[in-house]
């Protein structure tokens, strides 16, 4: 009866071409709830598990996992078809979804359960993640050297259900832990938009010849005091707070963009401004998220979240978890932090690459 049932299976492996072609790879990024959406959208990919892998523990659990005593790291198992989609097309996603300097945990989650990995089911597989993997380091995208690891796999055991799909259950937890996360804006800071929305058919930008986002620089301690208004240093470099509506930007409804008084690195657009009645002005997110840095802060008797520019290093506001959706964020900003650029003059001040943005933006607002 086995015999019968083993040889009809084969059969039907070997006249089914769809069946022929199924391929699974495996892939470490950190937390496997932020590794299944960038996977499960692309054309050619069947099925993304969230489980466990790279360790000797058989069918552990998330508490046992966690704790960081299986060797297991969390991992997404993906069964691809390989006449639609290759297993470069997957790696030049993989590396556009995680820290690949980070060997010893992703972002918030720290720990050997959260490294990052390619675990190769054949030869050929190791030989592409290798390719890429050096292709990446050669292009000096990263300022540390690449350790994510590349090793054989060995077994995957499928993570607790409550797992699974964990962005489309919960989204509005996922969508917090996320944003809170910093994995995105580390995404942001080293891909450009157009290189994180890839897709496989698209033209693909070799790794070795692509650049860095362009940086912002902080001017020197002298330079700033002579650039900006008693009120503007006051706010930028001594963490200030500015007079709520007596402020420059607080009603303003033009379209355009916000960009640090101090760096002019882009922080917020008008697209994303709403009224809040708090009499600063006030965003649901920020325009580019690697340029905005949360820190926590205990002055005066509470506890809050503040904003800071990465480059510039300027004291920008504070982050509340009262704003509209979709994010539910409130970006409460001081106009006396920021510079206002009108959209007609976002190519002749330098910031051409957002003009496309409100292009879309209208477009959008058209067709509604």
């Amino acid at each position: 009866m086995m015999k019968y049932l083993i040889a009809t299976l084969a059969l039907v492996f070997v006249s089914n071409p769809s069946f022929a072609e199924m391929k699974t790879a495996t892939f470490a990024g950190g937390c496997f709830w932020c590794m299944e959406p960038p996977f499960e959208k692309l054309d050619g990919v069947k099925s993304v598990v969230s489980g466990y892998t790279g360790g000797d523990e058989k069918n552990p659990s998330y508490e046992q996992v966690s704790s960081g005593s299986t060797g297991h790291t969390e991992a997404v198992q993906i069964t691809y078809d390989d006449s639609k989609i290759s297993f470069d097309d997957l790696l030049t996603v993989f590396w556009r979804t995680m820290d690949p300097t980070d060997a010893t945990g992703q972002f918030v989650d720290r720990g050997k359960q959260y490294r990052p990995g390619i675990f190769f089911h054949n030869a050929d597989q190791e030989k592409a993640a290798t390719k890429s993997r050096d292709a990446l380091a050669k292009s000096e995208r990263f300022k540390k050297p690449i350790k994510t690891e590349i090793t054989k796999f060995k077994s995957f055991y499928a993570a607790e259900d409550y797992h699974q799909d964990y962005y489309k259950k919960s989204s509005l937890k996922y969508k917090y832990y996320r944003f809170r996360s910093g994995r995105d804006q580390f995404l942001a800071k080293h891909w450009s938009d157009q290189e994180l929305k890839w897709k496989p058919g698209q033209k693909k930008t070799m790794m070795a010849d692509s650049k860095p986002n362009q940086t912002y620089k902080r001017p020197s301690k002298d330079k700033i005091k002579a650039m900006l208004t008693e009120l503007q240093y006051k706010v930028t470099q001594e963490d200030g707070t500015e007079r709520p509506f007596n402020n420059k930007y607080w009603d303003n409804k033009k379209a355009g963009i916000y960009v640090d008084i101090v760096s002019g690195e882009p922080l917020f657009s008008s697209t994303h401004k709403f009224k809040s009645g708090t009499g600063w002005p006030s965003f649901y997110q920020p325009l580019v998220k690697a340029n905005v840095i949360e820190k926590e802060d205990n002055t005066l008797f509470m506890s809050r979240t503040e904003v800071r520019s990465k480059h510039g290093d300027s004291h920008l506001g504070h982050v509340f978890d009262d704003g509209p959706k979709p994010t539910g964020l409130r970006y409460c900003i001081n106009s006396a932090s920021l510079r206002f650029i009108p959209k007609d003059e976002l190519e002749k001040q330098g910031y051409g690459e957002f003009k496309s943005f409100f292009e879309k933006s209208e477009m959008k607002q058209a067709k509604n």
